[in-house]
């Protein structure tokens, strides 16, 4: 086992020294993704149907945490677009109140799932699964800016995405040209001014420019202080959420979706920043690093926090090279939310949408759906149905269900590879395979690929082809990485049934792994370690032993 395994990356890296060239080059890439993260924390805020503030705090208490118990070097953590789905459904059904103890859930949830060394089981989440929910994910957050990008002043808007786009139609007329327009430039400039420069982050100058001739030419917009009134810019009070628990019943299976999400963003974020480093992360710390995150935030009013990919890739390419780097991102935005959160009250609402548009392009991960689309019809039913049940269900509905189903598929695909045969012989008498002077009443099966209870029919089937009970059987298994309980099961019904017959059983290749399995099971036992043997010359040997004491018997009998 690793020593290392729940050391924070912090940790190893001031172990190894750290410079002032370093700190120098961490100081302006935290200044820069702090710069970057402000708009996206307020606007995933607001788009979660919490107050804009919160998205602040849950940027520096999250971020923080994450970049000082993180199992990468340069994770950057704050609230995402993954969560808005999510936890705006909490938000309307059970209040703010609901969603702080399903965050603490999480947390609690990532933690355990670190310490049991979860860390590499997340990443194997099918990939038809992470883009349909992801892409699912991305249409929902584009839906739900409608109405700021076209500025329509709405009382409530329905929860379910069919009765969003209703209201929406029966809303047309009441279009606002210059949020339109608003939306529109803040969209262009965030496209368009990385050909400028990349620097100075695109959703800065656009909520710079656009704020500001929204101000100066006095123009009709709902603003971030219209809608919620000034943005305070007082740290909250610790205050830990009141636990109910008939509440938290409720709550769980919505914390686990959130703990897995938030498992399978911020392993995605590390492992992408490995690539763009060549470093390695550690998994199990960087959960157990994004579950105390998730115990802390709601504990200051924040909402769930996780790896952000895109603010995490910013960081590196501004010179970010350990978690120093995060520690000053979170410390900018504080600074920003005491000295500056009452100027984020001008910011108009059709900016922000056209933020949130953007960052849901960027989700939507179109590239890669399109390409699923033309793989195979299993992988195919999955991206679709996790997709549709995203957008029309419930995002954790769509996660149980596209995983159970990319499961069953893996399953049955192996199902196929499982190959069982009967090695007989051919028209003319002659044995097939490599197999030759094989004597007259033994027969040869081979079983090649995983034995598990996808393949047991197979099995069963190929057994059952005897017109007449051979002499010995042997089972060549050297192609059988493993077996499951089902398999053992079957074989263990086989013996008896074969024994029954007079017919007795050989194993022939039988690999370690799998013989242990079947020793646990007692079938080594029941047959004897005589009957395995570790190829097919070996086993036909021993099967005409068998054969010979077997007439011996019979002859004495007939004595």
């Amino acid at each position: 086992m690793d020593k290392k395994t729940f050391e924070p990356k912090i940790i190893t890296v001031f172990k190894e020294g750290y410079t002032l060239s370093r700190f120098f080059n961490d100081l302006f890439a935290g200044l820069i993704v702090g710069i970057v993260a402000l708009p996206l924390s307020i606007a995933f805020a607001i788009a979660s149907g919490v107050k804009p503030e919160q998205g602040l705090v849950t940027a520096f208490v999250g971020g923080f945490l994450i970049s000082l118990l993180s199992g990468s070097r340069v994770q950057i953590g704050g609230p995402t677009g993954a969560f808005i789905i999510i936890v705006f459904s909490v938000v309307q059904q059970y209040g703010y109140e609901g969603l702080a103890t399903a965050t603490l859930l999480a947390g609690i949830f990532l933690v355990i799932m670190g310490f049991l060394r979860l860390g590499d089981a997340i990443k194997y989440i099918p990939y038809p699964v992470t883009i349909g929910f992801t892409s699912g994910i991305a249409m929902v957050i584009f839906v739900s800016q409608i109405p700021d990008f076209f500025g329509f002043h709405l009382e409530k808007i329905p929860t379910h995405f069919v009765d969003k786009i209703i209201t929406y139609l029966q809303n047309v007329r009441a279009i606002n040209i210059y949020s339109v327009v608003l939306s529109i430039i803040t969209i262009l400039i965030i496209v368009l001014w990385p050909k400028v420069t990349k620097r100075l982050p695109g959703t800065i100058v656009a909520i710079l420019v656009t704020t500001f001739f929204v101000h100066w030419l006095r123009i009709p917009v709902e603003t971030i202080a219209g809608r919620f009134g000034e943005v305070s810019h007082s740290f909250p009070i610790p205050c830990f959420p009141h636990l109910n628990f008939g509440i938290i019943v409720k709550l769980v299976p919505i914390a686990l979706t959130i703990a897995i999400l938030a498992g399978i963003e911020s392993l995605l974020s590390a492992v992408v920043a490995d690539g763009m480093l060549g470093t390695r992360h550690r998994s199990n710390m960087e959960l157990v690093g994004q579950g105390v995150a998730n115990i802390v935030s709601p504990v200051f009013g924040g909402i769930p926090v996780t790896g952000a990919i895109a603010r995490t890739a910013t960081n590196i390419k501004n010179g970010g090279r350990t978690p120093v780097a995060g520690i000053v991102h979170a410390l900018v935005i504080l600074f920003i939310f005491i000295f500056c959160a009452k100027w984020a009250g001008f910011i108009p609402m059709a900016t922000l949408a056209g933020i949130l548009i953007s960052v849901a392009y960027n989700m939507s991960e179109l590239q890669h759906f399109r390409r699923l689309l033309s793989g195979r019809r299993g992988d195919v039913l999955v991206l679709l149905l996790t997709f549709g049940l995203t957008v029309f269900v419930d995002l954790t509905v769509a996660i149980e269900v596209g995983v159970v189903l990319a499961a069953f598929l893996f399953m049955h695909r192996m199902a196929e590879i499982t190959n069982i045969k009967l090695i007989g012989a051919d028209s003319n008498g002659d044995h097939l395979h490599e197999y030759t002077g094989v004597p007259k009443g033994i027969e040869i099966f081979e079983i090649n690929g995983p034995f598990f209870f996808g393949a047991v029919n197979k099995f069963r089937d190929a057994i059952a082809s005897f017109e007449k009970p051979p002499q010995v059987i042997i089972l060549r298994m050297s192609a059988v990485p493993a077996v499951d309980v089902t398999a053992v099961n079957a074989l263990e019904t086989f013996i008896k049934e074969a024994n029954a017959d007079g017919t007795e059983v050989v194993f022939a290749g039988v690999n370690r792994r799998v013989y242990n399995t079947l020793n646990s099971f007692g079938i080594v036992e029941h047959i004897g370690i005589e009957n395995i043997l570790a190829d097919v010359g070996l086993a036909l040997a021993q099967a005409v032993i068998l054969m010979n004491r077997e007439r011996q018997v019979k002859h004495e009998h007939q004595r």
